[in-house]
């Protein structure tokens, strides 16, 4: 009986992506028409709840992407439109995710920015306590912190986490009025801030205290002083003022409760002392009666920065970022002191 010849095996199914080398042992997928991962990128970028729940930012740019790479944290997967953009980050860190090429016309169309770079990466949420800020960050660190309360514009947010790099904080704390810092835009302000300083988020008053050092004295800025035209000054600058933060709806329960005076001074007087943190409140809500709180009971001072009469308050950014680099460089200057003290025989 003749022999049947012998069954081809099936063809093998076709390949949903391309596979390619960008340098050698490290491979990266073309994606193909409908890969689904691509809409993610929407979705993270948008939705808070979504960064929330499945824990991912979504990062865009070469520089922010470098920054937070060398800072440790985990690429998932990055989409690009060159392979000369995985050229330009470090390959050791690149090699852990997944690598997708896309077309630049599909990354316009994702992307927040006026002019695309083309290299866009899903991370996950990148974690304080685990990450490796830059050496010379860490080596002009101040014992200087910074709390943002009810700072909801996206932008204003990003901005001051940049000025608090540049003043060298120690940390930065938000409370749960704040925008979240890893929206698009708050990183887009930021300009990789996020990856210098550690940030530590969602906080309420009461947990406030513990992710600050013994000892510390906390400060609330403020160029709106009640009780006078602005610019003026103080009639007696150190004299305890009864402070009236304007209301915040989500604060209407509290107003009842009495409003902890603090003594009041310009930004520019002594105030910084190791280790010293200063609050900045949003330009709509004010300081809320918790910073007063947390204010009266380190025996902090209220900071004013004056301005010209029938000008409004200042913008919560330019503030911070006044009262930052005061606060820098009390610090410097009373740690050159005692360096001179400690050197006389």
């Amino acid at each position: 009986q003749p022999q049947s010849p012998p069954e081809e095996p099936p063809p093998p199914p076709p390949a949903a992506v391309e596979r390619s080398a960008a340098a050698p042992g490290l491979w990266y997928e073309k994606a193909a028409a409908g890969d689904r991962r691509l809409g993610k990128v929407v979705t993270i970028a948008k939705s808070k709840k979504f960064r929330d729940n499945h824990g991912k930012v979504l990062l865009e740019g070469h520089r922010l992407i470098k920054d937070a790479l060398e800072a440790g944290a985990v690429p998932q997967t990055l989409f690009f439109s060159t392979v000369g953009h995985l050229k330009l980050l470090p390959e050791a860190e690149i090699k852990r995710a997944s690598l997708v090429k896309v077309k630049f016309e599909d990354v316009k169309t994702w992307s927040d920015l006026v002019t695309p770079q083309g290299l866009l990466g899903i991370f996950s949420k990148p974690d304080p306590a685990k990450m490796s800020y830059p050496a010379a960050q860490l080596a002009n660190s101040l014992p200087l912190l910074l709390i943002c309360d009810n700072i909801r514009d996206p932008g204003n947010l990003g901005t001051i986490l940049r000025s608090a790099a540049g003043a060298g904080c120690e940390k930065v704390l938000l409370t749960k009025g704040c925008v979240d810092p890893w929206e698009p835009k708050v990183l887009r302000a930021g300009m990789g801030a996020h990856f210098r300083v550690p940030i530590i988020t969602n906080l309420d008053w009461d947990s406030v205290p513990t992710n600050l050092p013994a000892g510390i004295q906390v400060c609330v800025a403020d160029n709106n002083h009640p009780g006078r035209g602005a610019g003026s000054a103080p009639a007696s600058p150190k004299a305890p003022v009864k402070s009236s933060p304007k209301a915040a709806p989500e604060h209407e329960e509290e107003e009842g409760a009495a409003i902890p005076e603090l003594a009041v001074q310009h930004y520019y007087e002594d105030w910084a002392r190791a280790p010293v943190a200063v609050v900045i409140g949003g330009e709509t809500q004010g300081l809320s009666p918790g910073a007063l709180g947390l204010a009266a009971s380190t025996g902090g001072r209220r900071l004013l920065i004056p301005v010209v009469p029938g000008v409004d308050s200042l913008n919560s950014a330019i503030a911070a970022g006044i009262v930052l680099f005061e606060g820098r460089r009390q610090l410097l200057w009373r740690h050159k002191q005692e360096d001179g003290r400690q050197k006389l025989p």
